[in-house]
């Protein structure tokens, strides 16, 4: 099978071209064996020079709320009166250990996600 680790960006390139190339493999021969094993190396070199930062906590609850149909009122058993959810949405209070918990139990988004820190606005 004759494969090797992706070192370079070269070897990079060269084995999204071999990908490409196998795309259409029937399943269980060799050609599908070797687009196997090239995926799960391009993604270990994407996952090390690629790196996609995680969204911001806010970012991310709204994205849910806005792909998931939900409102303000929703939050409500996850954060608490609709004047916290305001204050949280429009970043002038930051989540709690007990909202986070929460979003991540009720809403499913996960807690690698919220438990990030975010700039908030100073109280006037």
């Amino acid at each position: 099978m004759n494969i090797k680790p992706i070192k370079t960006k070269s070897d990079y390139q060269a084995a999204l071209k071999e990908i490409e190339q196998l795309l259409d493999s029937k399943p269980k021969t060799p050609q599908s064996d070797r687009l196997e094993v090239l995926t799960i190396l391009v993604e270990a070199y994407e996952e090390k020079h690629y790196k996609i930062p995680l969204p911001n906590p806010v970012e991310a609850i709204l994205y849910h709320m806005e792909s998931h149909g939900l409102t303000r009122k929703d939050l409500v058993p996850y954060i608490g009166s609709r004047a916290r959810v305001s204050e949280i949405l429009n970043r002038k209070r930051p989540l709690s250990v007990d909202m986070i918990r929460k979003l991540n139990q009720g809403l499913g988004i996960p807690e690698e996600i919220l438990i990030q820190p975010y700039e908030c606005k100073k109280a006037a």
